[in-house]
C-alpha cells in the first residue's frame, strides 16, 4: 500500500507514518516544515526504503498534481494543518489559509488525478482527512458527549478553519464521488509532541522549576487519547471503512485540565523526584483564562467500537508513562525545539507563559 501523508513531520502525522512504515507500506510524506514540523520526528524512518519525503505545501497545486501522478498512491491522509488555539486568536490568517484553503487545494488536485484512475483504483482509492473534536464546539458538565451526528459550532478561528475543511472534504463525496472519509479526534498526547501543547509543557516546566500555569480554574475538561491508539484507530477506518464515512475517535478519558497537572507532577514525583523532595504540584500556579475558551470536549467513540472492534489500549497512567519517560530520555530533542521560535513568539504575545491545552 502506498500512502500520500501531508503534515507529517507533526507530532501525529509522524507517529502515523512510522505505524506505517512498520507494517511494511511504502509512504511519501509532504511537509512544509512550519514551526511545529519536526523532520527529527522521523529520524528513524531517514534510512527507511519505504519512506519518501517532498517539502511543499498542500496549498501548492502544481507540486501536489506532480506528486500525485509521479507516486501514484493508494491513499491520501491529510494532517497538514494549524493547531494552536492561541496562536488562531492572535492571528487567523495562516488556519484558513492551511487548514480550509490548503484542504481545498489538496482536493481539487486529488479529484482531478483520481478521475483518470481505472475504475478498480478510483474504487479502492481513500482520501482521508484527519480533523478534531473542536469542530463541535463546547459542552456543558452534564451533556452528552459528542457523537458523529452533533452539530458543527466552533468557537475559535482554528476550530472554524477546521471545520471548513471538514465540509470541503464531505462537499467533494458529496458533489464529485471522491471516496473521502473523516475521523474527529479527541486531544492526542504522547511522545515527539510540540513543547507549547498542554503536557509536554508541564512536563518541561516542571523539569526547569519553572510556574506550571493553568488557565482559570482548571477545571475545564478533555477528553485524552494516547497518540498511537489514535494512529491505530485511523488505520482501521483507513483500511476498512466504506467512502463517505465519519468517525469519533477518543481515549474514553474525560481529565480536567488541573486532573491532568496533578497526574503529570505525580508521575514525575515518582520518576525524577525533585532535588528538594518537594512534589512537582507546589509549581502549580494558576493564570487569567483564555478568551472564549471552551469547557469540555468528550467524544463518542461508539460508532467506530461497533463497527471495528477499535477501543484505546492504552491507560491515562501507562500512556503518561511512557511519555515522560521519552522526554526525560530525549533532553537533546526538546532542546532543539526549545531553541525555535515558538518561545520568541510566546514571550511577545503573551506576558504570562501559557499552555496550550489542544491537539
Amino acid at each position: 500500500m502506498k500512502i500520500l501523508v501531508t503534515g507529517g513531520c507533526g507530532f501525529i502525522g509522524s507517529a502515523f507514518i512510522l505505524q506505517q512504515l512498520s507494517l511494511g507500506r511504502t509512504v511519501l510524506n509532504l511537509d512544509v516544515l512550519s514551526y511545529a514540523g519536526n523532520p527529527e520526528n522521523l529520524y528513524s524512518a531517514a534510512c527507511s526504503p519505504n519512506y519518501y519525503f517532498a517539502h511543499g505545501d498542500i496549498g501548492d497545486r502544481v507540486l501536489v498534481s506532480g506528486l500525485l501522478q509521479e507516486f501514484c498512491p493508494d491513499a491520501v491522509v491529510n494532517f497538514a494543518a494549524e493547531t494552536h488555539v492561541d496562536r488562531s486568536i492572535v492571528d487567523p490568517t495562516p488556519f484558513f489559509k492551511t487548514n480550509a484553503y490548503g484542504t481545498a487545494s489538496l482536493l481539487i488536485e486529488t479529484l482531478n488525478w483520481w478521475k483518470n484512475l481505472s475504475k478498480a483504483q478510483r474504487e479502492s482509492f481513500r482520501f482521508l482527512h484527519i480533523s478534531t473534536d473542536e469542530v463541535f464546539g463546547s459542552l456543558s458538565g452534564d451533556e452528552a458527549a459528542f457523537s458523529e451526528e452533533s452539530p458543527y459550532r466552533p468557537r475559535s478561528p482554528y476550530s472554524a478553519s477546521k471545520a471548513a475543511a471538514d465540509f470541503y472534504v464531505r462537499s467533494f463525496h458529496e458533489t464529485y464521488g471522491l471516496p473521502t472519509l473523516i475521523t474527529n479526534c479527541s486531544n492526542n498526547y504522547g511522545p515527539r509532541q510540540y513543547p507549547e501543547k498542554f503536557i509536554p509543557l508541564l512536563v518541561i516546566n516542571a523539569l526547569q522549576g519553572k510556574r506550571l500555569p493553568i488557565y482559570g480554574n482548571g477545571t475545564n475538561i478533555r477528553d485524552w487519547l494516547y497518540v498511537e491508539d489514535h494512529c491505530q484507530a485511523i488505520d482501521t477506518v483507513l483500511t476498512r471503512s466504506r467512502p463517505g464515512e465519519t468517525y469519533n475517535i477518543g481515549g474514553n478519558c474525560e481529565k480536567s485540565n488541573l486532573d491532568i497537572a496533578y497526574a503529570v507532577t505525580g508521575m514525575l514525583d515518582e520518576i525524577k523526584p525533585r532535588a528538594d523532595g518537594k512534589s512537582y504540584s507546589d509549581q502549580i500556579a494558576f493564570v487569567k483564562d483564555r478568551p472564549g475558551h471552551d469547557f469540555r470536549y468528550a467524544i463518542n467513540a461508539e460508532k467506530i467500537r461497533r463497527d471495528f472492534g477499535w477501543k484505546p489500549t492504552h491507560s491515562l497512567a501507562s500512556g503518561l508513562h511512557d511519555t515522560i519517560s521519552w522526554y526525560l530520555a530525549n533532553d537533546g530533542w526538546l532542546e532543539t525545539i526549545q531553541s525555535r521560535s515558538y518561545k520568541d513568539w510566546y514571550e511577545l504575545n503573551y506576558a504570562e507563559p501559557r499552555f496550550e491545552d489542544e491537539k
